[in-house]
């Protein structure tokens, strides 16, 4: 058959690490069973909603991944309750964990000391090493497959920061991981936010008490600014110019369609509980500046019963932005960080917010980002499990699944996604050149091999 003649099941089935993204190779593996989406999405998250984690013995952890949300996690995990410490960190790059042991230092007096500073590729094997409890992961996504496997295996408590894999191979590991994580008592938080957010939580609720009806859509924008990006030093090999600048390549980031708009999708997902079962989108790199990701998407999902979701995002500096979250039901709407109305537009129900001025109480909700902390020590200190892992892997999924049929242009299937072969990135992680990652954003739509296309 020619190249410009491929069936649908070659096209889906070329296993293209290579490319950007997932340039459409969805590689179905022979002889799979089809798996039906999930229905209902109950899951290991028993929230306590303290306002701090109760007292107990010392909790140490290490932190791998020094950048800014990795820095901004390790605050976040020493501010939620008593007894709480960082003692390891671990990044590829020296420079970054020495300014991130700086900031520490200047935010909440940590001192690190300098032996349990660790840098490298295999930084993150000293870090769980090193006699910690709990292992923060904030490296580029495309490691935490492998990076969280090793921290199980040690016996380690896991807070693993969205998404948790790039492409369909490393979402199985973690759903493999997950299950072992469960079977060894180890607890795991994800860093998708809304979850352990009060106005969220409790919109949420409501909706599932069917105060809108029975769900038959929803519309999800995040349209924003272009993200941060890095001019490549004449000095920097393939490898190191990627990793500083991570977010602009697919095989380490996923696109910003899964890390970062994993959070819009994740509300939805936990809105109208089911699983998509087929995606097809489009989207493009209008004014991208450096890397191979696109720079907008947009994705229409279908469900078992026929209802269709609507989710778009843009990263292109000025044009007007905005987020939506709503959640369309029969009786009504929701807006999902925090109200509900009917279809006359009116306000049936708002989240009680406290009153101006009470900036502790406002803080507590709406600070997502210490309360994933607060549930994880208190769960270990409680013996109340916490492991949301699964459904993180699952949302992961649905945003693979958007990307998948945005970048090929072809409608995507869940199966396709939960059997797909495709796997990312190079075969070993050391400074110098890179083979076979494009530079370039792909072009959809073209009718030569997935791979050349994109190599």
């Amino acid at each position: 058959m020619s190249k410009n003649k491929q069936s649908r099941r070659e096209f889906l089935s070329t296993a293209a690490w290579s490319a950007v993204g997932t340039i459409g190779a969805a590689g179905l593996l022979s002889n799979c069973a089809s798996t039906n989406p999930i229905k209902e999405l109950q899951e290991d998250t028993h929230l306590s909603l303290l306002r701090e984690a109760p007292d107990g013995e010392p909790l140490r952890a290490g932190l791998v991944g020094c950048g800014g949300r990795g820095s901004g996690a390790a605050v976040n995990f020493v501010d939620a309750g008593p007894n709480l410490e960082i003692v390891a960190l671990g990044d590829v790059f020296e420079d970054q964990l020495q300014k991130c042991r700086t900031m520490l230092k200047k935010a909440r007096d940590i001192d690190v000391p300098e032996e349990n500073c660790y840098s490298g590729f295999d930084s993150y094997k000293q870090v769980i090493d090193s006699g910690v409890d709990i292992v923060i992961f904030a490296t580029p996504p495309h490691f935490r497959p492998q990076h969280v496997e090793a921290a199980i295996e040690a016996g380690k408590h896991v807070f693993q920061e969205k998404p948790v894999a790039v492409d369909p191979v490393g979402a199985r590991r973690m759903m493999a991981t997950t299950k072992k994580a469960k079977e060894k008592n180890l607890c795991m938080v994800s860093g998708t936010i809304r979850r352990y957010q009060k106005d969220f939580i409790e919109t949420q609720r409501r909706v599932a008490q069917g105060q809108i009806g029975e769900i038959v859509g929803a519309n999800i924008i995040r349209n924003g600014g272009a993200i941060w990006w890095v001019e490549r030093k004449p000095e920097w090999s393939d490898m190191e110019y990627m990793l500083r600048n991570w977010q602009n390549f697919s095989w380490l980031s996923a696109d910003h369609y899964v890390e970062q708009f994993i959070h819009e999708l994740d509300v939805m997902n936990w809105f109208v509980d089911e699983w998509p079962v087929k995606a097809i989108g489009y989207g493009g790199a209008m004014h991208n500046p450096s890397g191979n990701k696109f720079d907008h998407f947009s994705v229409e999902y279908e469900y078992a019963d026929g209802k269709k979701t609507h989710c778009s995002t843009r990263q292109i500096n000025g044009c007007d932005n905005s987020k939506t979250q709503h959640i369309t039901g029969t009786k009504g709407y929701a807006d999902a960080t925090g109200s509900l109305y009917n279809h006359d537009g009116e306000l049936i129900w708002e989240y009680p917010y406290p009153e101006d001025g009470d900036t502790e109480s406002i803080w507590q909700v709406k600070n997502p980002y210490v309360q994933e902390h607060i549930e994880l020590v208190t769960a270990i200190r409680t013996g109340n499990y916490i492991n949301d892992s699964e459904t993180q892997v699952n949302s992961t999924r649905m945003a693979l699944m958007g990307r998948m049929a945005a970048y090929t242009g072809k409608e995507i299937t869940w199966d396709e996604v939960l059997n797909s072969d495709l796997s990312l990135g190079p075969d070993a992680y050391e400074f110098g050149p890179v083979e076979g990652i494009a530079q370039h954003p792909p072009v959809v739509g073209s009718s030569t091999s997935s791979v050349e296309r994109y190599a």
